[in-house]
């Protein structure tokens, strides 16, 4: 048997047929021969639509099956006629996604449908939470986020599919290095930075995990992401060929500049945005004796401060050391505790060799006096 592998199914099944046909049908065939694709698809009883057609069906089904998903996050805890409605949503999600489903194959109905079915099923559980060991679901930050980044990626690829060469020179040339610009600033770590500054820190101060540090640039990323959204904008109204679209190239020099402004200022105020948070929400937790969050794999703990020398020799940085209360300890870096003082809301700084770092139960305990 020999096998040949074909971009469609029709073509596949053209070569069949003409591999099968004997010397009556006008052709000499001197060894039994059957050619099939490589995909296998040949094996199953369903006809599929062709390539594109079949990807457009299964992506209009998982739209409602994300929509049914959506609705249920943001149907729950709600009341009166907004759930009313958000309940609506979810069943025009089912409806559609069952519909899509049973139009996915040529033939086949009920196999689409019950595709669909687990499929609903499956992000349901995933939105609620069930399939989290924390219980823990989607909130509707994360469903919305996630939707305008589908949107933001559906109109930067209609955008490129339309480009010419020229246009790839011109725009996309300079959006690789930028974004490889980014992701290189984003690698030092500009989210921990911002942190450590919100905290009168230098960056130095923090010594954080290569893998959180990652974290981090992936975060900064996709907040760049976000503001591509007037690109995306351009690359609908392209493929609906509104008149604004066509403009020259002069107009396309300086809406580009105005693009590149326009991505880093916005990127910079979701990161100055996501720091300032962190700081908020630690500050705040330090001034109301409790366990403070982290932030990129920096987790400041309560720590009782002993001094191995006395409290009047201590050299270093910020308040004096009062060791009978727990600090805010950010670990040891070259031979630096790096403390927070809630009383003071100020850094400390003292040498590692003068102290013994004792981790504090709670912000309200009781720690053992100075050395004598």
């Amino acid at each position: 048997m020999v096998r040949h592998g074909y971009a469609g199914v029709r073509e596949a099944l053209a070569a069949l047929r003409l591999a099968r046909a004997d010397g009556a049908s006008g052709y000499v065939a001197s060894t039994p021969v059957a050619v099939r694709p490589l995909d296998g698809r040949w094996r199953a009883n369903v006809r599929y639509w062709p390539e594109e057609e079949g990807e457009r069906r299964l992506f209009r089904m998982v739209c409602w099956v994300l929509l049914a998903a959506a609705s249920l996050v943001f149907a729950s805890g709600r009341e009166g006629s907004v759930r009313g409605f958000w309940c609506g949503a979810v069943a025009l999600g089912l409806v559609g996604a069952l519909w899509s489903g049973t139009r996915l194959y040529r033939r086949g109905r009920l196999a689409g449908a019950v595709i669909a079915v687990v499929a609903v099923g499956v992000f349901a559980a995933m939105a609620l939470g069930a399939l989290d060991q924390h219980g823990r679901g989607w909130s509707r930050l994360q469903v919305l986020v996630t939707v305008a980044l589908v949107a933001v990626l559906g109109g930067l690829r209609l955008l490129v599919r339309q480009w010419t060469w020229g246009e790839w020179v011109a725009w996309a040339v300079p959006l690789v290095v930028t974004l490889a610009a980014s992701s290189f600033i984003a690698a030092g770590s500009v989210l921990h930075a911002l942190y450590a500054v919100g905290l009168d820190l230098s960056p130095d101060d923090l010594d954080v995990p290569g893998i959180w540090q990652v974290a981090a640039a992936v975060k900064l990323l996709v907040l760049l992401s976000m503001v591509m959204a007037v690109p995306a904008w351009w690359g609908y109204a392209r493929h609906r060929h509104h008149f604004h679209a066509t403009p020259g190239g002069g107009f396309n020099v300086v809406l580009y500049v105005l693009l590149l402004i326009l991505m880093f200022g916005g990127a910079a105020g979701l990161a100055l945005d996501s720091a300032r948070t962190a700081v908020d929400r630690t500050t705040a937790a330090a001034k109301s004796s409790q366990d403070p969050p982290s932030y990129f794999g920096v987790q400041p703990e309560w720590t009782c401060v002993e001094p191995v020398v006395s409290v009047s020799k201590l050299s270093g940085e910020g308040p004096r050391l009062q060791p009978a209360r727990p600090y805010l300890s950010f670990g040891v870096v070259d031979g630096t505790a790096v403390l927070w003082d809630r009383t003071a809301a100020q850094p400390v700084k003292l040498p590692a060799n003068q102290v013994r770092l004792v981790p504090a139960d709670s912000a309200t305990a009781t720690c053992a006096g100075p050395a004598r």
